[in-house]
């Protein structure tokens, strides 16, 4: 089988007989490796290579623009907020990140389909006028500043436009609407040289405007990937763009695209799996491939819709697995040392002079708390012994013996809601786990992506200082994690590909198995993460979910051109906002039949293993006995005795090998806690007077000491619990009455 790039690399030798003048450009930069890949296999003699590039850095190129990382865009934008004319307050910049990101994705799209700004936002602000028109004449202050909102976008976008360009720098969009600007002049001074794209599908106008450009002028060529099955058929949207363009295009007035292959109708063995959930599904990747031979595994892709996929399948690798590479990064988020530094945000946000207890368990009882500390059993122990339910920093320091006071200090000392205290703290913990020898090469990449992403919040903050408290930096912390991969390293081009479906573009393989095929995944739902609305984008011309389909059904059929063995697996599992459907491209493929295409499908189930139960049974030995006889010397209570009829492994643990439940911390005083108090207060009473008669005098004095001594009892048993308000002074005044009424009664 020839793969796409082959074709088009034969194509281009046959056309051009010197092929390093030209400029190369592809949808990625991993497409562009494999590219160069193939040349330097088939070239037998010393030539120089040609220039391969991604689009985005031909696009760089042409705008002498950088395009920002979306961390500096976010501050740079803020700044360019709040330096824009506005009848309406600034909002603070935890607030404004809330929802910046979706209004710069809207910038981004306006700019890379060369929308003309002024009408766009005059538009969009006259729409949000309508909605919120009244027949009365005055509108209220909130209304007010909301359509004074509206009215500064197009100041706002003026604003940053001009910052961002005065330090050569450009979001996405931007550098794209640069470009397109520049192609004419770029086109005068790079005459003779000669431009190929490849393998390209949906094009945003600016890249439109730029191929036209170089294609009318006789200064490029474009080889398209797709199908006559697709492209012959006007409805199908697999090849709804290539149709549009070659339609539209004045370029293809006069000539065919190049690249229309047929390939879609071989022979060719579809397999439909249904399974449970995402281990289901890896286990039955690792199953598939585990039958492969090392020659078939070169020749084998896994295409993971679903990134979260990864790491299960990661873990159900089999051994034949010798050569692998992953395009696709690992969400930083998706490791539990994230958790700690969230629960560590989480805790100094809510605090004041003393932690709630449960937040500085969640952080004692996390693993990485371990490697920092040397003695968390011991604290949660007695936090939990001393029924502890507040607890400040020095008390913290009691509790470990005031030994290890620095890690202490830097966990739980008193940030003062200040973010340049959080943040480096957070910096200071990963350079002392840095110092831990027994650590794995996995925890160490992620401390050290970790430790970037906290520098960098540093760095930006102490440029632009917007991070005022605690809080600001949990909401970028968050943001930043969300969007932070870890990436692998592994042989590019031989060996098991596993990759995401972007990665995939251009590139083809004999064996290919999707996982996650489901209606929502692949194709994705429907994205309202817009302030654009529906109307605003169908009238100038702004793609829609319909072409975002067209996009995803494109990607998923490119896939199968030149495939032969082709595995879609799906979750038939319904759970929240998975309805365990099957995507809509396999019933298509259901529909269709087409004569050289088997499809098969199976119900993959989870292998259930039955266990008899057996009885447990223990012997009563000699120590048995002498510690049953120790119990019945002291008496047995009513409680042991039940326990002892009910469940007597429970009695054997918990009254002969003393073998105890933890005991959790006690917010709210239990019955069995009160019946304690209560009998151990009536005990104090009464014990001074065994073998004697009471006396009403002596009664009535009992009664005189009941607040004291119950006080005295709650101290006793409920530890360092209050009882001085809400529910626990209920009981403790129930406590006072159950007493005073026993009393009484004598």
């Amino acid at each position: 089988m020839l793969t796409f790039l082959e074709e088009t690399l034969n194509s281009i030798n046959k056309n051009h007989v010197d092929i390093s003048s030209l400029t190369i450009i592809l949808p990625s930069k991993r497409a562009g490796g494999f590219l160069l890949n193939y040349l330097k296999r088939d070239t037998s003699k010393t030539s120089f290579a040609p220039t391969i590039i991604s689009i985005e850095e031909f696009i760089e190129e042409l705008s002498g623009l950088k395009i920002i990382n979306s961390t500096e865009l976010l501050f740079k934008s803020y700044k360019a907020y709040i330096n824009t004319p506005s009848k309406q307050e600034k909002d603070e910049f935890d607030v404004y990140s809330t929802w910046a990101n979706t209004l710069l994705n809207d910038f981004n799209e306006i700019d890379r389909h060369l929308i003309p700004p002024d009408p766009f936002f005059n538009y969009l602000s006259s729409i949000q006028d309508i909605n919120h028109w009244y027949l009365k004449s005055e509108k209220t202050k909130l209304i007010e500043n909301y359509l004074a909102f509206w009215d500064s976008l197009q100041d706002f976008y003026d604003t940053l436009f001009e910052s961002l360009s005065k330090d050569n720098l450009g979001y996405q969009g931007m550098v794209y609407r640069e470009a397109a600007e520049n192609i004419e002049h770029y086109n005068i001074n790079n005459a003779k040289k000669k431009h190929v794209f490849i393998g390209f599908n949906a094009l945003n106008n600016a890249e439109q405007t730029i191929i036209q450009e170089l294609l009318e002028t006789g200064n490029a060529e474009i080889y398209w990937d797709t199908d006559v099955h697709f492209y012959n058929d006007k409805k199908h949207s697999a090849s709804y763009f290539i149709r549009k363009y070659a339609s539209e295009w004045k370029f293809f007035k006069n000539q065919a695209p190049k690249f229309v292959s047929n390939n879609f109708n071989n022979e060719k063995t579809f397999t439909i799996v249904e399974a449970q959930k995402n281990i289901g599904q890896a286990k039955f990747i690792g199953q598939y491939l585990s039958n492969l031979s090392k020659n078939e595994l070169n020749k084998t892709a896994i295409i993971l819709a679903d990134e979260n996929l990864l790491q299960p399948v990661l873990q159900s690798l089999p051994s034949n697995i010798d050569s692998l590479n992953i395009t696709m990064g690992v969400s930083l988020k998706s490791f539990p040392t994230i958790t700690f530094f969230e629960l560590l945000l989480f805790l100094h946000i809510n605090s004041g002079k003393e932690f709630y207890y449960k937040n500085i368990l969640a952080i004692l009882n996390h693993p990485l708390a371990s490697k920092l500390l040397s003695n968390t059993k011991g604290i949660i122990n007695s936090i939990s012994k001393e029924n502890i339910t507040h607890i400040s920093y020095s008390r913290l320091l009691k509790l470990n013996q005031n030994k290890e006071t620095e890690i202490l200090q830097i966990l739980f000392g008193n940030w003062e809601n200040k973010s340049e205290n959080a943040l480096s703290s957070c910096l200071k913990i990963l350079l002392h786990l840095k110092t831990i020898k027994k650590t794995s090469k996995l925890d160490r990449v992620v401390y050290y992506n970790l430790f970037s992403v906290f520098q960098n919040i540093e760095k930006l903050n102490t440029k632009f200082e917007y991070l005022k408290t605690v809080k600001t930096v949990q909401n970028l912390f968050a943001e930043l994690i969300s969007t932070t991969t870890l990436d692998f390293k592994g042989d590019a081009y031989n060996g098991l590909q596993i990759m995401g479906v972007l990665e995939s573009r251009v590139l083809d393989f004999e064996n290919i198995l999707i996982a996650s095929v489901n209606e929502g995944t692949f194709p994705s739902g429907k994205s309202n993460a817009s302030f654009i609305t529906y109307d605003l984008k169908n009238q100038f011309g702004l793609p829609t979910y319909t072409e975002k389909d067209a996009i995803y059904t494109y990607h998923f059929y490119r896939l199968l051109h030149r495939a032969k063995n082709i595995t879609l697996l799906y979750n038939n599992f319904s759970d929240g906002l998975n309805t365990g459907e099957k995507s809509r491209f396999i019933s298509q493929l259901e529909i269709e039949n087409i004569p050289n295409h088997t499809i098969q499908k199976s119900i993959i189930n989870p292998a259930i293993s039955i266990s008899e139960s057996k009885l447990k049974t223990v012997n009563k030995t000699a120590d048995v006995i002498n510690r049953l006889k120790e119990i019945a010397n002291y008496g047995f209570s009513p409680s042991a005795l039940t326990s002892y009829l009910r469940n007597p492994i429970e009695f054997y643990y918990q009254k002969i090998l003393k073998i105890n439940e933890f005991k959790e911390v006690e917010e709210t005083v239990a019955a069995n806690t009160l019946g304690t108090i209560v009998h151990d207060t009536l005990e104090i009473f009464y014990k001074p007077f065994e073998n004697n008669f009471l006396t009403v005098d002596i009664l009535l004095k009992m009664q005189q000491e009941i607040e004291k001594e119950v006080a005295t009892q709650f101290k006793k048993t409920f530890k360092e619990g209050s009882f001085s308000k809400g529910k626990n002074l209920l009981i403790f005044e129930v406590a006072k009455r159950f007493v005073f009424n026993f009393t009484n009664y004598e």
